[in-house]
């Protein structure tokens, strides 16, 4: 077990991730929480950041801090996903292994396997194939991070290592059809379509339009699970635990998915839209599919708790 009263930095305290992270260690104890806000810290500034470890000398470190969003993000944003990640995994890294941090967590996320690797996707799978083309700058950086963490452990020792969730949802989900996920994004699609459709507000809609084909498979989890996980681990794993056994990161899901079409026809039940669903097949599917195996946490004590379908 960690020690509750040292300092904790939590990277991207903000962000759907780092707010769930915040409310389970907060329930959980933890008196010494460190955070920055973007004002505070730009985390891309490398001399800024090295200084804040350098006087903070945080204990524990959890990287929940990146540059994230759905698909037409990542395929728009290029440039901006693959720098903004490396610079901010790096400093975040770099800056921990020279201030002596006991123990860093690093939140991937499954893009980083290829696109047409086997399922389930096993930890190994790993830079076993080509990744999906739209998302692969951010793919990279989030690789780039595993194998920082990979790395430092080999060669200085750290006590780091890297968890990689499932698509996740929950409070503070973004919802900006710009650049959010597929669940946040049906979910405002719907919502906005249902009160669009009625007449006493002279709505524009009845429809909703859902990119793709809607037969890719995905797995989703609540972000209040994954945080859950992240505690459980940092208090029970250790690097040399996972890196012993040649895996240099562990998957955190629900072993659970369904096809983009079940999960639109779930969000518009759920909403209370009876409006038609139309799919756009001239836009991009993306990874056929997404389910990874977690085996592994499930042997290390650890399971999700909650269902996509019971959330209110």
């Amino acid at each position: 077990m960690i020690d509750k009263t040292k300092k904790l930095y939590i990277a991207g305290h903000q962000g759907m991730v780092g707010s769930a992270l915040m409310r389970k260690f907060q329930a959980k104890g933890f008196t010494n929480i460190v955070t920055r806000t973007f004002e505070e810290l730009d985390l891309r500034r490398q001399k800024d950041v090295e200084e804040f470890f350098e006087k903070g000398k945080p204990s524990y470190v959890i990287i929940a801090a990146a540059k994230v969003g759905g698909i037409l993000a990542n395929n728009t944003y290029r440039a901006e996903f693959i720098y903004d990640n490396l610079v901010i995994e790096t400093n975040l890294i770099h800056s921990a292994y020279c201030a002596g941090v006991e123990k860093l967590i690093f939140l991937g996320s499954s893009c980083i396997y290829p696109k047409n690797a086997p399922q389930p996707l096993k930890e190994e799978y790993l830079l076993s194939g080509y990744l999906e083309d739209t998302n692969e700058p951010y793919a990279v950086a989030k690789i780039a991070g595993i194998k920082m963490c990979e790395n430092y452990y080999k060669q200085y020792g750290c006590n780091f290592y890297s968890v990689m969730p499932t698509n996740l949802y929950g409070a503070n989900d973004n919802y900006d059809l710009n650049t959010s996920h597929v669940l946040p994004a049906l979910i405002r699609k719907f919502h906005e379509a249902k009160v669009g459709g009625n007449k006493e507000t002279k709505g524009q809609s009845d429809k909703v339009v859902v990119w793709g084909t809607g037969k890719p498979r995905r797995e989703f989890m609540y972000v209040d699970d994954l945080a859950d996980a992240v505690y459980y681990l940092i208090n029970s794993i250790d690097a040399k635990d996972l890196y012993a056994k040649e895996i240099s990161l562990i998957n955190v899901g629900t072993g659970e998915d369904l096809t983009i079409a079940e999960l639109a026809a779930l969000v518009g039940k759920v909403v209370g839209f009876d409006g038609e669903i139309i799919y756009d097949s001239t836009q991009p599917d993306g990874t056929p599919r997404k389910l990874l195996n977690v085996s592994r946490i499930h042997e290390l004590g650890w399971s999700h708790k909650t269902s996509l379908e019971v959330v209110d």
